[in-house]
């Protein structure tokens, strides 16, 4: 892993910070389909995070860093990108709240020890 991968990370990090600011005082899954701007800012956000997982970072990074579920962030922007029958914005809240929380801490803890 070299510094440009270590940028891509960082930036990647920006986008799940804004995720998780922009989501902090959601309460439930309802609340967050309720609010289309929410909804929008977070599946763009989900979309970047994708677009530098597969594009930015080296293959080489992906390899050594296989805590990360690198196909599933590409993955997931593959289906919001593309519309494959629409985006599941029950998927999309569970990744929110479930998997965009431990994808923060893995990559501080990659970077803090880079």
């Amino acid at each position: 892993m070299n510094e440009r991968d270590i940028q891509v990370i960082r930036r990647i990090q920006k986008h799940i910070e804004a995720i998780l600011q922009y989501s902090v005082n959601c309460r439930d899954k309802s609340e967050f389909l309720s609010n289309s701007m929410l909804v929008d800012a977070c599946v763009f956000n989900l979309m970047q995070i994708g677009e530098l997982a597969k594009q930015q970072l080296s293959d080489e990074a992906k390899e050594d860093l296989q805590i990360i579920p690198w196909k599933q962030l590409y993955g997931m922007r593959n289906r919001i990108v593309h519309g494959y029958d629409g985006v599941n914005l029950n998927i999309v809240w569970a990744a929110i709240k479930n998997d965009i929380p431990v994808l923060n801490n893995n990559l501080k803890n990659i970077i803090d020890t880079f």
